[in-house]
């Protein structure tokens, strides 16, 4: 009977299916985090140049990728209307002056001259009232005049003392202060509308600014340009960024400082160098995403990216040298959230309760359970569910 018993048990681990299992080993490593998303390149400070006005495109002397000397004349606009408006608006503030010149010093020069002869002439008929009283007034001593002369004449002289006094405030005080007031301001609207006007005249000839690269143009001459149409494009591209869009949960592992590598599709196998310069001040919606907006500079001296190109950003989160690390999929966890591995042992799997430290897209941290060497299974060849109690087929 034991002899049979021991048949059976030997003929069914011999006949029983085995487990195959796909392993990996723990091994120590540098083990970086990563967070990957989508970026696109912009200039530093970039410079829109825009048509004032509408107007028609005078000349034209510069093509989109040219690098341009600061000071270069690159566009020219048709600008006789604009002339039109200047030369109404240095009329307009013309006549704004003399009427402000005329308020501030009590008219112009005819009414300061038509005063000056009102006074003359009341100061004169003043001068004869007097004379005519103080006559009457000693014949009246003498009888030789009445009573009622002497109050005509005093009536007379108070009257042409009364028209030289007010004579002499319209020559003094002809306009009040809320004319006085008016007057400024208006003299104010004339300037400015003349200072927009000769804005507007220097924004028909588009300058470079700086040394840079013209990367948009949309004039060409005798093309007609709509008010507000943006014409060119142009800025420094060895002093660029790029705008990386973080998906909101990853935000809180983005810090100032890590490094950052950029790729192009159009220039596989190439990489440019940067680090965070800023982090997202606010969450904005960006398509389908919620994303915050990340500035990353180039450690590169020349990017050699034109703007708008969308790039591919990849940031480095954390760093740790010498960590002993499994595949991401080797992870497994109880109901209670507690880690755990299936160890191969032997032609067993072992279920091994693990404590874990930082990951990154494949790789896992373990700080306990494990020790360097062990193996770990990470699936099975055929989708089964791994599990322990069951014989296994190693397959590495």
């Amino acid at each position: 009977m034991v002899v049979l018993v021991a048949v059976f048990f030997v003929a069914r681990d011999l006949l029983r299916e085995k487990l195959v299992v796909q392993e990996a080993q723990a091994v120590r490593e540098v083990l970086k985090s990563t967070e990957s998303t989508n970026g696109k390149v912009e200039p530093e400070k970039d410079y829109d140049f825009y048509s004032p006005l509408a107007t028609t495109v005078k000349a034209v002397y510069v093509q989109s990728g040219d690098r341009v000397p600061a000071g270069k004349l690159m566009i020219v606009l048709d600008d006789v209307e604009v002339r039109a408006r200047v030369a109404a608006a240095e009329s307009g503030l013309k006549s704004a002056e003399a009427a402000e010149f005329a308020v501030t010093h009590n008219g112009t020069q005819a009414q300061t001259q038509a005063s000056d002869a009102e006074i003359e002439q009341d100061s004169l008929a003043r001068n004869q009232a007097q004379h005519d009283l103080e006559a009457l007034q000693k014949l009246a001593a003498n009888g030789a005049a009445s009573a009622s002369e002497v109050t005509a004449a005093k009536q007379r002289l108070a009257a042409a003392q009364a028209s030289l006094d007010a004579a002499s405030r319209s020559a003094h005080d002809r306009f009040s202060p809320q004319e006085i007031a008016r007057a400024e301001a208006a003299l104010k609207d004339a300037q400015a509308s003349l200072d927009a006007a000769r804005q507007v005249e220097a924004q028909t000839r588009f300058y470079a600014p700086v040394s840079g690269t013209v990367y948009g143009l949309d004039a060409a001459p005798t093309e007609f340009a709509e008010a507000d149409k943006l014409l060119l494009q142009m800025a420094d591209l060895t002093h660029e960024r790029v705008r990386a869009y973080f998906d909101e949960p990853d935000l809180w592992r983005l810090a100032v400082g890590q490094p950052v590598v950029i790729n192009w599709d159009a220039r596989p196998g190439v990489e440019w160098h940067g680090t965070i310069a800023r982090l997202a001040e606010t969450v904005v919606a960006y398509g389908n995403r919620n994303v915050g907006e990340v500035i990353v500079e180039f450690n590169d001296p020349n990017a050699g990216l034109l703007p708008d190109t969308n790039v591919t950003v990849k940031v480095t989160t954390s760093t740790q040298p010498d960590v002993l690390s499994v595949p991401r999929e080797a992870l497994h966890f109880q109901p209670n959230g507690s880690p755990y591995v299936y160890k191969v042992v032997g032609s067993s799997l072992v279920r091994t309760p693990v404590t874990t430290g930082t990951f990154n897209v494949t790789r896992q941290a373990i700080l306990s359970g494990l020790k360097e060497g062990d193996w770990v299974a990470t699936g099975t060849s055929n989708g089964q569910p791994l599990q322990v109690g069951v014989p296994i087929k190693v397959l590495r």
